[in-house]
């Protein structure tokens, strides 16, 4: 999944790099394209935000699925600021609790699996998903959702870890058997060893020594001196 615009088609580029992004015309072509990167695994952050922004101005115009589409799809590129960027484009009243309407409770469910992610509470994440069949249908049109999630969570660990036990690695995951295994050394390509998983260095993780060095002159030290001797007694 990208998250540029290598992927941008030519006519989103056009409409983005000109006055045609502020037209409401342009809603409809906003909400293909945000479909197209849900069914292809491509991510286009400012395209959504555009479309978000029409919705303010338009708000006849908004379709709640798109939107929860668009949440979801940036809940797969944590831990970037997406999300958060999103969730300030909709209506105050979307996080008002308890919620007032169903849209208002998708939003703030998937506000909640945010969360989850930036504290890095993974297990906390996939019990969430899995508990409550709304999850399922919210992230129904992200196509490989929970496959784009475990690469991301695998990304954050390696950044923070050289070796972790297969058994926390494995809650992370939401994977257990030859699944886990599978994944860990065909997609992550990283090596088990017993009941710990090893991480090659990187330089996220790597530790790395550093040494400050001041250079201090002699005139600082005499004019402390000084000063301490002219204060009165």
């Amino acid at each position: 999944m990208t998250t540029d615009a290598t992927s941008r088609p030519q006519h989103i580029e056009e409409i983005l790099s000109g006055l045609d992004r502020y037209n409401p015309e342009t809603v409809s072509v906003f909400q293909d394209y945000v479909q197209q990167q849900c069914d292809t695994r491509t991510y286009d952050n400012m395209a959504n935000l555009a479309l978000l922004k029409l919705y303010q101005f338009n708000p006849h115009l908004t379709r709640d699925e798109t939107i929860t589409n668009i949440l979801v799809k940036a809940l797969t590129v944590f831990p970037s600021p997406d999300f958060s960027l999103c969730l300030h484009l909709l209506p105050p009243n979307s996080l008002i609790s308890p919620p007032i309407d169903t849209f208002a409770e998708a939003v703030q469910k998937l506000h909640l699996l945010s969360k989850q992610l930036e504290g890095a509470e993974y297990r906390e994440f996939w019990s969430i998903l899995d508990g409550d069949d709304l999850y399922a249908d919210l992230v129904a049109d992200c196509s490989g959702f929970e496959e784009l999630m475990r690469l991301r969570i695998a990304t954050a660990v390696a950044q923070a870890f050289r070796e972790i036990k297969r058994e926390i690695l494995e809650g992370y995951l939401n994977m257990q058997g030859e699944a886990f295994e599978g994944f860990i050394k065909n997609v992550c390509v990283w090596t088990l060893e017993g009941e710990r998983v090893k991480i090659p260095l990187n330089k996220e993780n790597e530790a790395i020594t550093t040494v400050t060095r001041e250079v201090v002159k002699i005139d600082q030290f005499s004019r402390i001196f000084r000063r301490a001797y002219e204060q009165p007694c």
